[in-house]
């Protein structure tokens, strides 16, 4: 089963756009061995199982960054059309358009993947709680350590790109 595609393989496929965790067609084409174009057509003529909570298409505005965050402009081939994008649900609903064996392993493993980030997430919080106590007992003694493990749990803020040139 693992055969077929690796966790971090699949890990490393979804993005985060719209505030969800969602996974681009041609990145899915990918793992499942197909052409996007072939994914898109399956997808196109069963639309009724892919509403707008399992699937959606970037705007240009949306696209632009995403092809920006990779560092390059020809990220994703020359599209005609702006790419779709699958939410968790979209992913599984896939699997009942697309019928191959590989497609059902390639799943499998998709779902895990989006289960183990969910714990990561989990247990983050679960964490910030704990140090929140932590921090409550000690009656801020630690409070540089406590800042500084906040900084290292914390988001990275989002860095913008400098336009023009360095004099």
């Amino acid at each position: 089963m693992e055969d077929f595609v690796s966790l971090e393989e699949v890990e490393e496929s979804i993005s985060y756009i719209r505030g969800r965790r969602v996974m681009l067609d041609r990145d899915l084409a990918n793992l499942y061995g197909v052409p996007a174009k072939a994914l898109n057509r399956a997808v196109k003529r069963n639309l009724e199982r892919f509403p707008l909570d399992f699937m959606f298409q970037l705007t240009a505005v949306e696209w632009a960054d995403l092809k920006r965050q990779n560092g390059t402009s020809s990220w994703g081939g020359d599209r005609r059309a702006l790419p779709h994008a699958f939410t968790e649900q979209g992913v599984a609903m896939l699997s009942s358009v697309l019928r191959s064996r590989r497609a059902v392993q390639v799943n499998i493993q998709i779902m895990r993947a989006f289960v183990r980030l969910r714990r990561i997430l989990t247990s983050h919080k679960g964490l910030s709680r704990r140090f929140d106590e932590l921090e409550k007992r000690h009656e801020g003694k630690f409070r540089v350590v406590f800042d500084a493990i906040r900084r290292l749990m914390a988001e990275p803020d989002k860095v913008r790109p400098q336009i023009g040139f360095k004099p």
